[in-house]
């Protein structure tokens, strides 16, 4: 299973059935889980832990050092999930030991074609990001996001689940769960109906979660005065909640 052209390092630890094509480079101190594929010229750089069932495409590039000019060679992973695919020219970033010396990319998540994931940053399970989608430093993604092609996301931008991000958007600050962001720069266009219902939310959840969108972005209260009308007019359900801890927890300040 592993092409004779391949150099794989004899301290790479390499589940059963796994695939790895022609002149793919494994470095040592690399873990990669059973039934994962390694496509043609692919480069795993040391400090990676890649799950089970991954599919790595041609000339994707992973754990390789930093871009950040504090970065001196210390010893910092990248760690990929199980059942995520990664597409053609991708390239994965280790940490830095000031972000916390790791970059995670989670279950069955989808990274396109020339997609980036800098250093220190964090997806959640079932993510997508489209062709040229790039993630520079310490960005954290919730679970099923969307990322669309050319979209830029600045450092330290969190990117709360289910949200939606339209292609060729220049994303500045935290985009909260359950919502579309779209332009330069992003601005919120309403909530994720389509997604969400996709996902099996009920038509109830998704009634309360347009109230509470409608309170805090649509009729000009600061985010204080929304936050508690919310809590006093909307039904807190689950959704409704994280909703509001994600505007409350925000320390780089909230699209709108």
């Amino acid at each position: 299973m592993i092409h004779p052209t391949a150099i794989v390092s004899s301290d790479a630890e390499i589940g059963a059935n796994v695939t790895i094509g022609p002149y793919a480079v494994i470095a040592g101190d690399v873990i990669i889980g059973d039934g994962t594929r390694i496509g043609p010229h692919a480069t795993i750089d040391p400090y990676v832990t890649i799950g089970k069932n991954c599919h790595i495409y041609q000339f994707a590039s992973i754990g390789a050092a930093p871009q950040s000019i504090k970065f001196e060679g210390e010893k910092t992973v990248v760690q990929i999930g199980s059942n995520t695919i990664i597409r053609e020219f991708v390239t994965v970033h280790r940490g830095t030991v000031s972000g916390g010396g790791i970059t995670i990319v989670g279950d069955h998540n989808l990274l396109m074609a020339y997609s980036h994931v800098a250093h220190d940053c964090k997806t959640g399970s079932h993510v997508i990001m489209a062709n040229v989608a790039t993630l520079a430093g310490h960005i954290v993604l919730g679970n099923h996001v969307t990322v669309g092609g050319l979209v830029a996301i600045h450092q330290f931008v969190r990117v709360g689940d289910h949200a939606f991000i339209g292609g060729k958007s220049a994303v500045v600050k935290d985009i909260p769960p359950f919502v579309i962001a779209a332009g330069d720069r992003a601005a919120l266009r309403g909530l994720n109906s389509v997604g969400l219902k996709r996902q099996g939310f009920s038509q109830e959840t998704l009634a309360r979660l347009k109230r509470a969108y409608r309170i805090v972005f649509r009729i000009g209260l600061t985010l204080n005065e929304a936050i508690l009308r919310v809590q006093a007019e909307v039904d807190m359900i689950p959704e409704v909640i994280r909703f509001i801890d994600f505007l409350q927890s925000s320390e780089r300040g909230v699209t709108r």
